[in-house]
């Protein structure tokens, strides 16, 4: 059976599993197995509350995947196509969870780990590796969501601190982190930088520094983004990351983590056709199971098709990853691709379950909501596609 495939359901038409070695093949049963056992009898309820199931962290931690590709520091040092299959398998089971791993692992300690000096990476790596301390990555601003480079939020050097002022919006992990990377642009100079705010030793934040759950969210209810302000949020001169010199240092975080999103949409695909695929063969209309009509096999042969497609654009864009090739417009085309047919997915398989695709114990609604806000982060399919415009051209439509 393909290491792709969990249930009856084949997954792997085209049998890309067989590019996996042992050690990725080990690595996906492991991460399965926990999302198996651990999230999947309980998401539902947390998803109801709005909740992330913060009890669950001890034995994420031991799976060997916190800190992703770095490598020491108490990191795992996966591969880049390692790092798509973790981020598949726990979307797989949920798009919370990965978010939590996205944004922990990729953003803020990806960040650290590209900008930060050898002796900020051994003061805060190690211990985010172990989830002694959480990171956020508050980048994105109330006014300035894909426009991400015209961000407001200022810094002043004031003796042995910066001075923070502005706000963020959508900040995964930002009312509970223990260090929130924030991007401020330095009067001193008008560049754009990264500065580490760290909470008070009693775990409160410092004076200045003000974040509230954001309510009311249809997905990715089982964790919670932050709304941000900061009032003259004294950071000390040591938290700024060494090596963050301008807005091209949150491109280069985005464009390492952008695959990785790639990998999320097709994990949520993935299970989507794993519940149409079982529930067309057991739900029975007219005296036959539906999968035996016309439509009903047509649109599940369509949902494979982009499944395939899926699977091969990521595998691809894991080898190149792998490989150092993997340019920017690579991995927008790949975000762009999975979002839009994910999403689709996910609705085709929502229409065949019929009413009882909005029901959770189905799971395809929580998968279908999630693909909503893939399709949204880290670029829409819009950005991505003028990104890849811009290649194909030679002209930049972002301004036009």
């Amino acid at each position: 059976m393909s290491a792709l495939n969990s249930s009856n359901v084949n997954v792997d038409f085209y049998e890309v599993a067989d590019y996996l070695s042992d050690e990725d093949r080990a690595l996906v049963a492991r991460v399965r197995a926990f999302v198996d056992a651990e999230v999947t009898p309980v998401i539902n309820d947390y998803w109801e509350q709005a909740d992330f199931p913060y009890h669950l962290l001890p034995k994420l931690g031991e799976l060997g995947i916190i800190g992703t590709a770095i490598e020491g520091y108490g990191c795992p040092g996966l591969t880049r196509l390692q790092a798509g299959l973790v981020a598949m398998e726990l979307s797989r089971g949920d798009g919370s969870v990965n978010t939590f791993n996205a944004v922990h692992s990729g953003l803020a300690m990806g960040t650290i780990n590209l900008l930060g000096s050898e002796e900020q990476k051994q003061r805060w790596l190690p211990k985010m590796a172990k989830l002694e301390k959480l990171g956020a990555f508050a980048l994105t601003e109330p006014d300035h969501g894909s426009d991400s480079v015209a961000l407001e939020s200022s810094a002043r050097l004031d003796g042995d601190h910066y001075v923070l002022n502005g706000s963020k919006r959508w900040i995964g992990l930002g009312h509970v982190a223990d260090l929130v990377i924030i991007w401020a642009r330095d009067i001193a100079d008008n560049k754009v930088k990264a500065f580490i705010l760290e909470k008070n030793e009693d775990g409160s934040y410092p004076q200045g520094y003000q974040a509230e759950a954001i309510q009311g969210k249809i997905a990715k209810r089982a964790i919670q983004q932050a709304q941000i302000t900061f009032e003259d949020l004294r950071i000390p001169v040591e938290n700024k990351l060494e090596k963050s010199q301008s807005f091209r240092d949150v491109g280069a975080v985005l464009n390492r983590t952008r695959s990785t999103v790639a990998w999320e949409s097709l994990g949520h695909a993935t299970a989507a056709y794993e519940a149409a695929v079982q529930y067309t063969s057991e739900r029975v209309q007219f005296g036959s199971p539906i999968s035996h009509y016309q439509l009903v096999q047509n649109k599940l042969a369509n949902m494979l098709a982009d499944l395939t497609s899926m699977q091969l654009v990521c595998f691809r864009a894991g080898a190149l990853q792998n490989e150092g090739r993997l340019s920017n417009e690579q991995a927008s085309l790949a975000k762009m691709l999975t979002g839009d047919r994910g999403r689709q997915l996910c609705r085709d398989a929502r229409d065949l379950l019929g009413g009882n695709g909005l029901l959770l114990e189905n799971h395809v609604a929580r998968h279908l909501t999630d693909m909503e806000v893939v399709h949204t982060y880290e670029g829409t399919d819009f950005i991505q596609s003028l990104i890849i415009g811009r290649e194909i051209t030679g002209v930049s439509a972002f301004k036009s």
